[in-house]
């Protein structure tokens, strides 16, 4: 009776937990195609008639495109450069565990998780100023320096869970450390990479906070911030902002919803082996 019992509060839970997450997306499906005499009645009610005024008016008034090339840009350049560096980081500490150094850099590198991004806000924006950063190339490198922690923490537990006799083997066949890297490890890392990848690119395409404070030119905007432009000092105008925040959130939806196992499983592999 006890594993009924069990199985029933966790897929209640389960339920629960779907609602909570589903609730909030149909409020932003309906009301970013109701009208506004529509948001006086049943804010539950699905719209009359679904048209796509909203969206063409969020995408004038947001100048959505190049937001979104912006966004776009920014995601692709720190995804990659993100899995590059952050598993080579993560292989060096990993192998050389037994060093008083790299194990001090490890402990480090968790240490930087707990640190609250808004403890360091004001002296970065005044230290990325002072150097020419405000810019979309100093978000790309800074995204890639705050991923560091949690990447390494993952990365390491896969490495050492892959068999030092296959690195062993390849430097005998006279493989240097990069080529142990590039021709043994890497390939082995691929669920990871795309774990990483992927958390990544989440994070870098809805992050609201460095992009706001760092950015000082509105051309460089990014979608989560173009959509101030809906809010005034009195009123926002729903309608168009969550028709926005639609067309923000779509891309990331569609590739967390195919990528989720990856995520996962990755995520599991590399905090138990």
């Amino acid at each position: 009776m006890h594993p009924k019992k069990t199985s029933w509060i966790v897929t209640t839970l389960l339920i629960l937990g779907s609602l909570f997450i589903l609730f909030p997306l149909y409020i932003t499906v309906t009301i970013a195609f109701k009208t506004p005499p529509e948001m006086a009645g049943n804010l539950l009610a699905l719209p009359k008639s679904w048209s796509f005024d909203n969206f063409t008016r969020a995408i004038e008034m947001t100048n959505f495109f190049s937001a979104f090339k912006n966004s776009f840009f920014v995601t692709l350049v720190v995804v990659i450069f993100t899995v590059l560096t952050n598993s080579m980081v993560a292989f060096a500490v990993a192998r050389n565990m037994h060093k008083k150094f790299y194990k001090s850099l490890y402990f480090y590198f968790l240490s930087a998780m707990f640190i609250p991004f808004p403890i360091i806000m004001l002296p970065l924006v005044k230290q990325t100023s002072a150097w020419g950063m405000d810019n979309l190339v100093g978000l790309i490198i800074l995204y890639i320096v705050f991923n560091l922690s949690f990447n390494v923490f993952i990365y390491i537990g896969f490495i050492r869970s892959i068999p030092i006799e296959l690195e062993e083997a390849a430097i005998i066949d006279g493989a240097s450390t990069w080529g142990v890297f590039w021709k043994v490890i890497f390939p082995l890392l691929a669920p990871m990479n795309a774990t990483v990848a992927i958390l990544t690119a989440l994070g870098a395409w809805n992050d609201f906070m460095l992009p706001l404070v760092l950015l000082s030119d509105r051309e460089m905007a990014t979608l989560p911030l173009v959509q101030y432009v809906f809010q005034s000092q009195f009123s926002t105008d729903y309608n168009l902002a969550f028709a926005s925040y639609l067309m923000a959130l779509a891309p990331m939806i569609i590739v967390y919803i195919f990528a989720q196992k990856w995520i996962i499983s990755g995520v599991m592999k590399g905090s138990i082996k």
